[in-house]
């Protein structure tokens, strides 16, 4: 019966990168931490060189800065030799790390299997990059453990096992911090991170940039809005005036050709009532025709019309 335990015992594997086809992966060094979950301190650790059984898949140079080269690995042991101890340090155990999923677990039981034994077994699994990923956002980037470790200024990623799970035991803490502070002032800190990027965040959905209307935009939209208010406020009091205003045509001095303008619009000009008679002249029309009806008793009809249209002419 295997021994089941709450602790959390964070590894990593550096392996041989396959160049050509058919060339398998080798696991050239484990290196493992086990964690308190209670106070995430540090309680054990484990780190090791591993030969493979192909010394052609290691390069003579180490592929990376702090790489693991050929003659690093000549005098290693081999994973047969080791497997015991990585058993003993795994299974039955929580298991995280970094993009453990996919890569550091299906190395670890390919290995077993290659010497014929059973692998271990965890009782639960964290892979902080999904975890991160989901609860982190993409503020960190690629979220791999060298931006990761960017982001928080914990320096270079060394591409060795031990020193590389103890870098992401910080990470994994900052980014807690991080996570929790915000959840404390929901609304406040949580958006900072999207305030101090680029505009356009990449999400892991699909997202839709919104743009935020230019400084220069403001002021023309403010600036068109007081101008049409401006206008419509003079064109309010020019109606009232006109309606106030009797539409009568006033003309100016005439212009060479003959024409005439008006103080007002062309439109204005066809609608200008024609007065058939001097306006000053209406009372002394008025008064001949009182005196013209008062002696019409005696006077013929036919010519009552003819003196009443001369009057009216």
């Amino acid at each position: 019966m295997r021994k089941m335990s709450n602790e959390i015992v964070f590894f990593d594997l550096e392996t041989n990168v396959p160049t050509k086809p058919g060339q398998k992966f080798w696991v050239l060094e484990f290196g493992a931490i086990v964690v308190c979950p209670r106070k995430l301190v540090e309680l054990e650790s484990y780190c090791t060189l591993i030969r493979p059984g192909d010394l052609s898949a290691v390069g003579l140079n180490p592929a990376r800065c702090h790489g693991i080269s050929r003659g690093s690995v000549l005098d290693a042991p081999s994973f047969e030799q080791v497997a015991d101890k990585i058993f003993k340090i795994l299974d039955g155990r929580i298991w995280a790390g970094h993009n453990i999923r996919r890569f550091d677990c299906v190395r670890i039981r390919e290995a077993f299997k290659e010497i014929g034994r059973a692998a271990p077994e965890p009782v639960a699994l964290i892979d902080s990059l999904g975890v991160l990923s989901e609860k982190f956002g993409k503020r960190a980037g690629n979220m791999k453990m060298a931006s990761l470790a960017s982001y928080f200024g914990l320096g270079e990623q060394k591409h060795r096992s031990l020193d590389d799970v103890r870098m992401n035991l910080e990470v994994v803490k900052h980014c807690a911090t991080v996570l929790f502070l915000e959840s404390a002032v929901p609304g406040v800190l949580e958006d900072q991170w999207q305030q101090n990027s680029s505009p356009n965040i990449t999400t892991r959905s699909r997202s839709i940039v919104i743009k935020e209307p230019s400084v220069t935009n403001k002021v023309k939209k403010v600036w068109h809005r007081d101008q049409a208010s401006s206008m419509s406020s003079t064109m309010r009091k020019r109606w009232h005036q006109d309606q106030a205003t009797p539409r009568m045509t006033t003309r100016s001095r005439s212009k060479p050709n003959g024409e005439e303008t008006s103080r007002k619009s062309p439109m204005v000009l066809n609608r200008h009532r024609v007065v058939p008679y001097p306006t000053g002249g209406l009372g002394q029309v008025t008064e001949k025709m009182k005196n013209m009806l008062q002696n019409a008793r005696n006077t013929p009809l036919n010519n009552l019309l003819k003196r009443t249209h001369t009057l009216l002419r």
